[in-house]
């Protein structure tokens, strides 16, 4: 039998495992990548006998790879909370989804382990900007202010660290980093204990919002601000937190970051209006490499002849 672990890599995905694995050990295969690298399936080989676990990765996008490892027969457990499309049916498939848009997979699999972990989960919503879910569940389950912003900045730094065009943008590999949370059942024993790396990123991540705050706006209304960055490393990485963080800024607005890449498209983070968290995985289904949630998607390749359409999309969409 083998065992086999698939997950996005970014602060979801990592604190969705670490749980699993903290409640059941296993040693077990990672495949993982950047974040946006979420057609994972295609690098898994399994049949009779062997145990898939998926974590955070769209079930749409990875329909194909799914039905074939099933029809291999191997036993797959996937949970997920972006929009699965066909869902499959399968006697071998133990599927948990669920596309609200004040959830993330992190507090599907909290669901499903009865809240063993849940700190490891409320850091995954921080990180996932779901704030005020997770000052809810830091509320109910006790945390002081400080120890509830510790946590909100280990999410967002463990989902800063998923962003880039590859692995080499990457302060860490998903896969290591994720070895190094599970370590502890306890978020706040990792930041303790294991503060190199939280170092590490606060201080990427503070450089690179600085460089992102200085670029400015090439569209902004009262509905709308959009953004390009340059095709450097920094913009990379800090594309979908500053996203984030825009969102948090002007609630009432939608944002685009668009970050150029090397063969001339663009990169597209895309936030619907926080206080409307809606249609933004609609915008990006209008174009071919895009996808994601209902609050906060994405557009892996975007021609620069195509940014008109997006803008005048995503004014129509939130006006």
């Amino acid at each position: 039998m083998t065992y086999i672990d698939v997950f996005n890599g970014d602060a979801d995905g990592i604190c969705s495992l670490v749980q699993l694995r903290l409640a059941t050990p296993r040693n077990a295969q990672l495949v993982t990548g950047i974040k946006r690298d979420i057609n994972l399936l295609k690098n898994v080989e399994a049949s009779v006998g062997d145990e898939v676990t998926v974590l955070d990765i769209s079930m749409q996008k990875n329909h194909e790879d799914l039905e074939r490892l099933l029809l291999n027969g191997a036993e797959i457990f996937y949970a997920d909370h972006h929009n699965p499309g066909e869902q499959v049916a399968h006697p071998n498939l133990s599927a948990y989804i669920d596309v609200s848009p004040s959830v993330c997979t992190a507090l599907i699999v909290d669901k499903y382990l009865n809240g063993q972990y849940h700190l490891w989960a409320i850091t995954a919503a921080y990180g996932d900007n779901l704030t005020s879910v997770a000052d809810g569940l830091s509320s109910k389950y006790g945390l002081s202010s400080k120890q509830s912003k510790v946590l909100q900045e280990l999410g967002i730094y463990l989902n800063y660290n998923g962003y880039g065009a590859n692995l080499d943008d990457l302060f860490y590999h998903p896969a290591a980093l994720y070895q190094a949370c599970v370590q502890f059942s306890s978020p706040l024993e990792f930041i303790e204990q294991d503060n190199k790396v939280f170092d590490t990123l606060q201080t990427g991540y503070r450089a690179d919002i600085l460089a992102a705050q200085s670029e400015k706006m090439f569209h902004e209304t009262t509905t709308l601000s959009a953004l390009i960055l340059p095709n450097e490393t920094w913009a990379r990485r800090v594309s979908g937190v500053y996203s984030n963080q825009l969102s948090n800024e002007n609630p009432d607005r939608a944002h685009l970051i668009l970050t150029q890449k090397h063969d001339g498209d663009y990169l597209v983070s895309i936030r619907a209006p926080l206080n409307k968290l809606a249609g933004a995985d609609e915008v990006a289904a209008q174009f071919k490499t895009g996808g994601g949630r209902k609050g906060a998607a994405g557009i892996n390749a975007l021609s620069e002849k195509d940014i008109p359409a997006l803008i005048v999309l995503m004014e129509t969409r939130y006006s």
